[in-house]
This record gives C-alpha cells, sequence and structure tokens, in this order.
C-alpha cells in the first residue's frame, strides 16, 4: 500500500455510495438466515468433535491441541479474505463469491467427517471444515453491515445472534430428536462413532450451502456504483498488497476495538474451554465415567447435546428480547451483564448432578451466548470505518482465534499439574475467565470515529 492516503482508496471512504435502504424485518430475518447454516456447522463441532476424537483414542489432555485447527485457520484466513472481500469485484458482487466457495468446502468436510478411519484423518478434516468456515464467516458479517442503515445495525447483527442461537440449538438437539424418532442411541460404526452421530452430519452438509443461497437468492448484495468501482479498481492488487492493508488496519485500529480485544481474550479463552470439555465433564459427573467406550460416556454425549440445544435456543430468544434492552442501555453494558450470569452459571455446572437442574445453569449461558454473537459486534459496528469493515471484521476475529489458540496451547500444559486431570475442574475455570471478560467489557470505552466517547 502506498504511503499517502490519494495513491490507495481504501485508506479514505468510498464516495457516491449507494444509499443503504430501510429494510423490512423480513428482509433482515432473509438476509441472516445463511448464518443458520454456518452455526449448525459449528454447533456439529462444538458438540461431537471432543467425544469423535475419544471415540478415535485420544486422550482428554490432548483435546485441545486436536482442536488447533479453528484458531489457526482463523488467523490465517479470516483477516486476508475480509480485506479481499473489501477490494473484490465479481458479477455476484464482493461478498457472495466467498459465501458460495466457502459453503461447498463446509458441506463437503461435514459429509467426510464422521468416516473419518483415524485420529488424524478427523483433524485434518476440520482442518478443512474450519477454513471453509472462516472464508464464509467475516464476508458474511461484512455482507450484513453492508446492508444496513446506522439505525438497523442493531436489530440486524442480533438477528444474526438470534440464527447462531437457532443453528446450534438444532444441531445440538438433531441426535436427541433421531433417538426420540426410532434410532438406536447404541448402534455404532466400525470406528466407534454412533450413527445418530452420522446422520446429524449429512443433514449439517446440506443446511450449509441451502441457507448461504437462500439469504443470497432473497437478499442480494447491493450493487456498487461506478465511482466505487472505478476507486476498488485502483487498489493494487496481489497478496502482498492485501497484507499491507491489514497490518495499516492494526496500525489505524480505534480504540474501542485495541480495548475489547482484552475482554474477547477471557471470554474466548472460556467459551473454548467450555466446549472442549462440558462433555468428559458431564460424563464424570452425571455418570461417574472417563471410558469413551462406555454406555454412560455415549448418554454424556446425548446429554450435552440437549443441554446444549436448550442455552442455544435461549441465545436465540434472548438475541431478540435483548434489541430493546441494547438500545435503552446500550451494547457494552447489555453485554456486561450476560458475562456475569455466565461466570456465575459455569462455576455452578460441575456441583450439579441432576440432569434435569442442568438446564438452569444454562439459563446464564444461553444469554451470554446470544450477547457474544451480537452485542460485540454492534459495539465493532460503530467503531469502524464503513469502507474498511471487511477487512476489520477480519481483524476483529483474530481477537477470537488468537485466545483459542493460547488455550489449545496452555491447557494442556496444566492440565494433569493444576487441573488435576479433571474435565470439571476445567468448567470452573472457563467460569472465571468469563468472570475476568466482564470486569474487562465495564472499561471499553464505545465511541464512533470522530465522535467523543459514549
Amino acid at each position: 500500500m502506498a504511503s499517502t492516503v490519494t495513491a490507495v482508496p481504501t485508506s479514505a471512504p468510498l464516495t457516491s455510495a449507494p444509499t443503504r435502504p430501510h429494510l423490512s424485518f423480513m428482509s433482515i430475518v432473509n438476509m441472516n438466515v445463511g448464518f443458520f447454516g454456518i452455526q449448525y456447522s459449528f454447533g456439529l463441532q462444538q458438540s461431537n468433535m471432543s467425544p469423535i476424537y475419544r471415540y478415535l483414542g485420544a486422550d482428554e489432555a490432548s483435546l485441545p491441541l486436536l482442536y488447533l485447527a479453528g484458531p489457526v485457520t482463523g488467523l490465517i484466513v479470516q483477516p486476508i479474505i475480509g480485506a479481499m472481500s473489501d477490494r473484490t469485484l465479481s458479477p455476484r458482487g464482493r461478498r457472495t463469491p466467498y459465501f458460495l466457495i466457502g459453503a461447498l468446502l463446509c458441506s463437503i468436510s461435514l459429509l467426510a467427517m464422521p468416516f473419518s478411519r483415524s485420529l488424524w484423518m478427523a483433524a485434518g478434516i476440520l482442518w478443512i471444515l474450519d477454513a471453509a468456515n472462516n472464508i464464509t464467516m467475516e464476508p458474511y458479517r461484512a455482507y450484513v453491515s453492508d446492508r444496513l442503515d446506522d439505525a438497523q445495525t442493531s436489530l440486524g447483527f442480533l438477528t444474526q445472534s438470534a440464527f447462531t442461537g437457532l443453528g446450534q440449538t438444532l444441531s445440538y438437539i438433531t441426535p436427541s430428536l433421531l433417538v426420540f424418532l426410532g434410532m438406536n442411541r447404541d448402534a455404532v460404526n466400525d470406528r466407534g462413532i454412533p450413527n445418530i452421530t452420522m446422520l446429524a452430519f449429512l443433514m449439517g452438509a446440506i443446511f450449509s450451502i441451502s441457507s448461504i443461497l437462500w439469504s443470497l437468492r432473497k437478499v442480494p448484495e447491493l450493487p456498487l456504483t461506478a465511482t466505487e468501482r472505478r476507486q476498488i479498481e485502483q487498489i493494487p492488487r496481489g497478496i502482498g498488497h492485501t497484507l499491507r492493508e491489514i497490518v495499516d488496519a492494526f496500525r489505524d485500529m480505534p480504540t474501542t476495538m485495541r480495548q475489547m480485544a482484552v475482554m474477547k481474550f477471557f471470554q474466548w479463552y472460556a467459551m473454548f474451554c467450555y466446549w472442549i470439555y462440558i462433555a468428559p465433564a458431564l460424563a464424570l459427573t452425571l455418570f461417574g465415567t472417563k471410558d469413551a467406550t462406555s454406555a454412560g460416556f455415549r448418554e454424556a454425549g446425548l446429554v450435552t447435546g440437549q443441554v446444549g440445544a436448550f442455552y442455544n435456543f435461549i441465545a436465540f430468544v434472548s438475541a431478540f428480547a435483548m434489541v430493546p434492552i441494547t438500545r435503552r442501555i446500550g451494547a457494552k453494558w447489555m453485554h456486561v451483564i450476560a458475562l456475569v450470569a455466565a461466570s456465575v452459571s459455569m462455576m455452578a455446572i460441575p456441583a450439579i448432578t441432576s440432569r434435569t437442574l442442568l438446564f438452569v445453569p444454562m439459563l446464564g449461558i444461553g444469554l451470554a451466548w446470544g450477547s457474544m454473537m451480537g452485542n460485540p459486534y454492534v459495539m465493532l459496528s460503530d467503531s469502524i470505518p464503513k469502507h474498511r469493515v471487511g477487512v476489520y471484521m477480519g481483524v476483529f476475529n483474530m481477537f477470537i482465534v488468537i485466545p483459542m489458540l493460547i488455550q489449545n496451547l496452555t491447557l494442556p500444559l496444566f492440565y494433569d499439574s493444576l487441573l488435576g486431570s479433571n474435565p470439571a475442574t476445567v468448567i470452573r475455570l472457563a467460569g472465571a475467565m468469563l468472570g475476568c471478560a466482564a470486569v474487562a467489557c465495564a472499561f471499553v470505552t464505545v465511541k464512533k470515529p470522530g465522535t467523543a466517547a459514549s
């Protein structure tokens, strides 16, 4: 990138941008349907990958290392794809090509995952699956921001959060629904992977591509003006210029975004602890087993799906319920409240030995999950220049994947020595980290570019 603003159009706002039309509620819903498929895929990973790894012979301490695919691919792929989508010119728009390629790769990976023949085959497919989701994710968020006027940003991102809750609710509950419909919960393939898991991944493959196609058909991207196209055409091409744009985005990062990095470190370290260890933790606290071949361990997998579906349903409902509250008290304070609720809830989980009572703390976790997928993006959207949404959405995702990467690399180092080889203790650690995230969020200064802090 050149050193002067005039030589590099991405350094200055695009002029003569098309007016963002005020969308109906149903249009906002339709444009976010694609997020249902993306999050159904993520839900399958969160609820099934630890059991799949254990079925294939992994030990508990090494589980975080097998999840390295997500943070590593996110760290590399999302900022690059975000920056590229800001400068892409295609007959279908700036963001659409990335949606389609990512969704197609995701569907293929979901089809292949339950047929993994070995532990490392499953880990390799997860790398491809996470790369595909990352190719789709940030251009999708940028597309939502592109399409909405400022007055509808909050509703748009919280609707996206609602579809996160809905997609993950169904992905978590699918195995239990299949058992309810008559499938044998104990029927497994020759690698020990339950048949209900295999069918759930097949359904995820269908949802991934079909939901994206629905959104793009119902609410296509806004066409670029002639001026916008000329300015994008003047941007230097090549990976070197794209990487320089990412570096410049870091250099010019708004204060609000820098402050949010601390909050997101604690928040996402905690959530990865929860997703990786909740199934082994419930196997121990509810069924008294660590044996991955036991009926109790498989039952814990179903319970994990049931409570996961419940907290995601709460996220779905609370995403819409938070809209008027967020408008009244602000996205920051709504998120603080949600994080405190989740912190208390996670700390309580290891002490619960009743399957029924286990749903109570899921209320707090669901509220926080709904907030995590919406309110930080409201805060971000109010803080970044509109002409650099793609690159900043990609950079912002680094604040998710870096904590996950650190968790993957550090937790195995003290899982035995400090946590006593106890997955339930990992859940308590997650609760403490969420409390730290709430404190950090309270110190974030929310402001818009060129305005005073609010």
